[in-house]
């Protein structure tokens, strides 16, 4: 039954880039708008580490969602969160379940898939014809 699931592996590579880019993007949009009011850690100074990382999460983020540029877009955003997991993570606890890093985790792994893979289906590298990223 699962090994006939490996037909829509492209599309379902597809899906995984665009929700995680759209989760991504939301970060960054918290960070660089403050919006939705409320959620944590709110706008912040662009000219903060804080702020620098909503620029990479925005311009990342969209791009990943629309599939384009994908594979270095998502490297550079898998290598935004490991950083952010050493550096505001990991020195809280050793265990990612009390400091609170699972998300930076699954996003830099996830990211790092991408720049692997490639955009599968629904992408704009792969309307444009991108060898091994459509």
């Amino acid at each position: 039954m699962f090994n006939s699931l490996s037909r829509f592996s492209p599309q379902l590579l597809g899906i995984l880039r665009i929700v995680a880019g759209l989760l991504f993007l939301a970060h960054g949009i918290v960070k660089l708008f403050g919006f939705p009011p409320g959620a944590q850690p709110g706008q912040q100074e662009i000219m903060t580490l804080l702020g620098a990382a909503a620029i990479i999460e925005v311009a990342t983020g969209t791009l990943i969602t629309l599939g384009l540029f994908t594979r270095p877009a998502a490297f550079i955003a898998s290598g935004e969160m490991a950083v952010a997991y050493w550096m505001f993570h990991g020195p809280r606890s050793f265990y990612p379940v009390l400091n609170q890093g699972e998300p930076a985790i699954l996003f830099c792994f996830i990211f790092l898939y991408l720049a692997a893979a490639g955009a599968g289906a629904f992408s704009l590298d792969g309307a444009r014809g991108r060898v091994g990223d459509g």
